[in-house]
């Protein structure tokens, strides 16, 4: 009687173990067949937020003389700013830097006039990009009044910070565009698309535009997706 259950239950195992080996390999196979397909989603917007950094410098044997004529330049900018609608809380005037050309032991003596170089740069930073772009334009009429900018410290950045607000929007449709591959791919080699398998999402990516249009951003972002294929 011993040995008819010991039989019975090493039967009931083994069809056990079997079935359980049939079922994964018949879900290995379902399973093993997909595809991965990305969705793009491509946006342009123009930069809410530009900062433009404005060099000057001026260079003599007389600190007190310079300083005034530095603030002489300075009060002639700031007003060039405000003429073309830059409000003076988006206007920093950042402290000078002196260099002495006396404390420069590598010079020598004959290339230590004039010995002082004083550099200033005024910085904006505002919400009003179209204000600042068209005002860059326009940086020659300085020229008329005297006053050269320091080209290799001049510098203009545009930015765009409102990402949050189109990121949802901009997923939905890279998710879109990437189901709408996979569909494609299933119909053309006669499947069917399952279940979602994995998915990921690259990172968000900004750009200019084009290099005559930087105030215009260019958003990316891809995401990549899984999908299980089915008869």
């Amino acid at each position: 009687m011993k040995w008819k259950i010991e039989a019975i239950i090493i039967a009931l195992g083994i069809f056990l173990c079997g079935n359980a080996i049939k079922n994964g390999i018949k879900s290995f196979t379902e399973n093993s067949r997909t595809i991965e397909v990305r969705g793009l989603s491509e946006k342009e917007v123009k930069a809410d937020r530009a900062t433009w950094n404005i060099t000057f410098n001026a260079s003599g044997d007389n600190l007190k003389a310079l300083y005034t004529q530095i603030k002489q330049t300075e009060e002639t900018i700031v007003e060039f700013l405000h003429s073309n609608k830059i409000d003076d809380k988006d206007i920093y005037r950042n402290p000078a830097s002196v260099y002495d050309k006396m404390n420069d032991r590598y010079l020598s003596d004959s290339n230590k006039a004039p010995r002082y170089n004083v550099t200033k740069t005024i910085t904006v930073s505002t919400s009003n990009v179209d204000a600042v772009y068209q005002t860059v334009n326009k940086q020659e009429q300085l020229l008329a009044k005297g006053i050269v900018l320091v080209n290799e410290y001049n510098s203009i950045n545009y930015e765009f910070t409102g990402l949050n607000s189109i990121k949802p929007t901009m997923i939905e449709e890279a998710t879109k565009a990437a189901r709408e591959a996979a569909d494609k791919f299933a119909k053309d080699s006669e499947s069917k698309l399952g279940k979602i398998q994995t998915a990921r999402q690259g990172q968000f990516s900004i750009s200019d535009r084009d290099a005559n249009t930087p105030y215009i951003k260019k958003v990316r972002v891809v995401t990549y997706i899984n999908y299980y294929l089915k008869d």
